[in-house]
């Protein structure tokens, strides 16, 4: 359990970077590039895609800076897909991108993925050879929680780190709104024009599935959901104060089973599936990321099968690694605002 991170088979990788995902134990710092300086900074303070210097303070508490502007991006494949919501392309990725029963994956957003170096796929692939080939001018991921990047190698940070600067963006413990706010800042200092038609009608879009999603929430006062997922031999349930999607859905009036702390990273309470129905939930939201158990495995489950929410049909998919952009998470509360609705409270 400690090692935290995990590739989407066999089962017993399976289970490491599924804990991760939601991340049990993560590696070690990455050594960081630069020193501490403001927030971001580019041409006129907001960023500018022309040349110069440019800074940006992660949430580590340091600051990535380079001599002329990063060109040369490569990141985490929700990362990039984020930025591309925002106009900003990378070169190269890393981590789950491969399509999912012949459908792109649910992390890729809507990147093109023909145009880009994938440096691997799965948890503890990272080809450092084909990363320098890139020449690298700033790598960027997310962090379950800081202070290590997410989907880097423990075992080969401080080499990767010294390829070209780097920035991660805190996604654990927090509300969705800070990550959100975060990638927005970045995108602009990376030269992002934030008064697009795109950028401004998918926050407008974001902001009206939010009405509707605390809307269906107080109208179905009471409903139950419970997020999850599983290995063979293990069903999680998450403690939703640790993600920071199921933390703002939350706030917006949402309740959720409360998983309870199985360990020091506090992500989830495991479950032996014998044990499956300790919690009663009216609605289901199962953890949607290649790395999980998938749906024909879980419906091999017999106690999963006896879940009235799974007998009722009431489950959803859970993108608990979707893309930290207005565009990416507008659909999400919009589906969950529908599942909301249609749900019934279910007896035991």
């Amino acid at each position: 359990m400690r090692a935290a991170r995990r590739s989407p088979s066999p089962a017993p990788n399976r289970r490491r970077v599924l804990l991760a995902g939601g991340a049990l134990g993560l590696g070690a710092l990455l050594t960081a590039c630069g020193d501490s300086g403001s927030s971001a900074s580019g041409k006129n303070g907001k960023g500018g895609g022309g040349g110069g210097s440019w800074r940006f303070r992660d949430d580590r508490g340091k600051t990535a800076a380079t001599e002329e502007h990063p060109k040369n991006i490569v990141a985490f494949i929700s990362a990039a897909a984020a930025l591309h919501d925002y106009g900003i392309e990378c070169k190269g990725v890393f981590g789950p991108s491969e399509p999912v029963g012949g459908k792109p994956n649910p992390q890729a957003g809507e990147l093109n993925l023909k145009g880009l170096t994938s440096l691997g796929t799965e948890w503890g692939q990272f080809n450092i050879e084909k990363y320098a080939a890139l020449e690298p001018d700033l790598l960027i991921s997310n962090m379950f929680p800081a202070p290590a990047l997410w989907y880097v190698p423990e075992e080969s940070t401080e080499k990767i780190a010294s390829l070209a600067p780097t920035v991660g963006i805190s996604v654990a413990r927090t509300s969705l709104k800070e990550p959100l706010k975060r990638y927005t800042e970045l995108a602009a200092s990376l030269g992002a024009d934030l008064e697009t038609e795109r950028v401004r009608a998918a926050k407008a879009r974001f902001h009206r599935a939010e009405r509707t999603l605390r809307k269906a929430a107080e109208a179905n006062r009471g409903l139950k959901v419970m997020a999850m997922t599983g290995t063979a031999d293990q069903m999680y349930v998450a403690v939703p104060d640790s993600y920071c999607d199921l933390n703002y859905f939350k706030d917006l009036g949402i309740e959720f089973v409360e998983g309870k702390k199985s360990d020091e990273w506090g992500f989830w309470e495991f479950l032996g599936w014998e044990n499956a129905d300790r919690y009663h939930a009216d609605l289901i939201m199962i953890d949607n990321r290649t790395s999980a158990l998938p749906a024909k495995e879980l419906a091999k489950k017999p106690t999963w099968n006896k879940l009235p929410a799974v007998a009722a049909g009431q489950t959803i998919p859970w993108p608990m690694e979707e893309r930290y952009s207005y565009a990416g998470y507008a659909p999400v509360l919009e589906r969950l605002a529908a599942a909301v609705e249609k749900s019934k409270r279910l007896k035991r």
